[in-house]
């Protein structure tokens, strides 16, 4: 019995180690499962903390990039309504009667005979001076226009109006110049004219412009696409044409009667004259750079006479192709035209290049300094210094280079 109990009492004694020995086990996985959750529910917190996170930077981010984005548009938008504020006050409309010469048929003998007749156009202009100075394209005013009147940004119209000069007919810059000789107490705002050599591709622009003819002052807005462009332009009729070297090109909207006015920059200064835009393609205007007329600019204010600066050589500009063409070693630069290329003379006769020495052959690489290339031609870089300014050309002679000083002149009538 004794033996019994104590086996029995054993056996309980067991039964209760070993169920010690589970609830020991059982309590350790369960302290193994809270720890295990602990660290899963941690994990999970931190996890959607940082997914949290990142959704909210990104929505940040996408606010903040919209919000720059709107900012952006915003301050473009007050750059141009200043510019159109600013420089609208210097450009003005200009209308013109011309005498044309139209066929009319003769039934009896029938033949057509010549009959004048007059007709209207329209175009822009820009104000150079506040005395009344303003330039605008030999287009607007070609030979044989009889009338001219202005109408300036506050509607005022003014008829006493003379055209002081224009460029000849198959000359690369088309321009011309009016005086406005009444000015009915009206004060002038004068164009602030910027560098259009320091333009570069992909900078902001606004075009202003008497579009259409009928809608004066119109406003557009666009970048510089190109530069060095040369074109050859017609009227809408196609009668005449006209070869245009060294233009900016600009993808802001220049439509018929935009001719004449200002292409500005952000600073709201004029780097070109709108010249011509291209009617197979949208979007693809032109301006003459303003740095090829500034020393017509200043020649006028010091004299008040009309004058094209002027070397008297025939040249080609150098690229790839004329280097190729005539065995040129240099990559840049103008070409001086032999006897044996044209049938004469590169140097024209009288002209200040005769008096200075220039010969046939030739290659003029700098003028004062300034390195012609596609950007700036010979002739860009002459015209912006006036009849009598003396200057020096950088010359390339049979491999050696050399200074020549000249006499800038005026380019005879023609």
């Amino acid at each position: 019995m004794v033996d019994e109990e104590r086996s029995s009492e054993h056996e309980n004694t067991s039964q209760r180690k070993n169920v010690n020995n589970n609830l020991k086990q059982s309590s350790s996985h369960i302290r193994k499962v809270q720890l295990l959750s602990v660290v899963l529910v941690f994990m999970i917190s931190l996890g959607l903390g940082f997914f949290g996170g990142w959704i909210g930077s990104r929505h940040e981010l996408n606010n903040n990039g919209s919000g720059i984005q709107k900012q952006i548009v915003s301050q473009q938008g007050d750059i141009i309504r200043n510019i159109a504020k600013q420089v609208g006050q210097s450009v003005v409309s200009i209308n013109d009667t011309q005498m044309a010469e139209t066929s009319i048929s003769n039934s009896f003998f029938n033949f057509p005979q010549q009959s004048p007749s007059t007709q209207q156009s329209a175009g822009t202009g820009i104000i150079l001076t506040t005395s009344g100075y303003v330039i605008t394209n030999r287009h607007v005013v070609p030979d044989g226009t009889t009338n001219v009147t202005i109408t300036l940004s506050n509607g005022i119209v003014l008829k006493d109006v003379s055209v002081i000069g224009r460029t000849t007919a198959n000359d690369t810059l088309d321009i011309a110049v009016l005086k406005i000789n009444n000015l009915q107490g009206q004060k002038l705002i004068a164009a602030q004219l910027g560098d259009s050599n320091a333009v570069q591709v992909g900078d902001g622009v606004v075009a202003i412009g008497n579009a259409l003819g009928q809608f004066q002052n119109t406003v557009t807005s666009g970048i510089i696409s190109g530069y060095g462009r040369s074109i050859q332009a017609s009227d809408s009729s196609g009668a005449s044409s006209e070869n245009l070297d060294g233009l900016l090109q600009t993808d802001a909207a220049i439509n018929e009667g935009n001719s004449g006015g200002p292409l500005v920059n952000f600073n709201s200064e004029v780097i070109g004259i709108n010249v011509a835009t291209a009617a197979s393609a949208n979007s693809i205007g032109f301006s003459i750079p303003i740095n090829d007329i500034k020393g017509i600019i200043s020649n006028l204010e010091a004299t008040g006479k009309f004058e094209r600066p002027y070397l008297g050589v025939l040249y080609v500009p150098i690229d790839s192709a004329a280097k190729s063409k005539y065995s040129l070693n240099v990559d840049q630069g103008a070409y001086i035209l032999p006897y044996s290329v044209t049938g004469q003379s590169g140097i024209l006769s009288g002209s200040p290049a005769a008096s200075a020495g220039l010969k046939d052959g030739d290659i003029i690489t700098q003028v004062n300094g300034s390195d012609i290339n596609s950007k700036n031609t010979l002739t860009s870089l002459v015209d912006n210094y006036g009849a009598g300014t003396k200057i020096t050309l950088t010359v390339l002679r049979n491999g050696k280079t050399m200074s020549v000083p000249i006499t800038v002149g005026a380019k005879p009538a023609q």
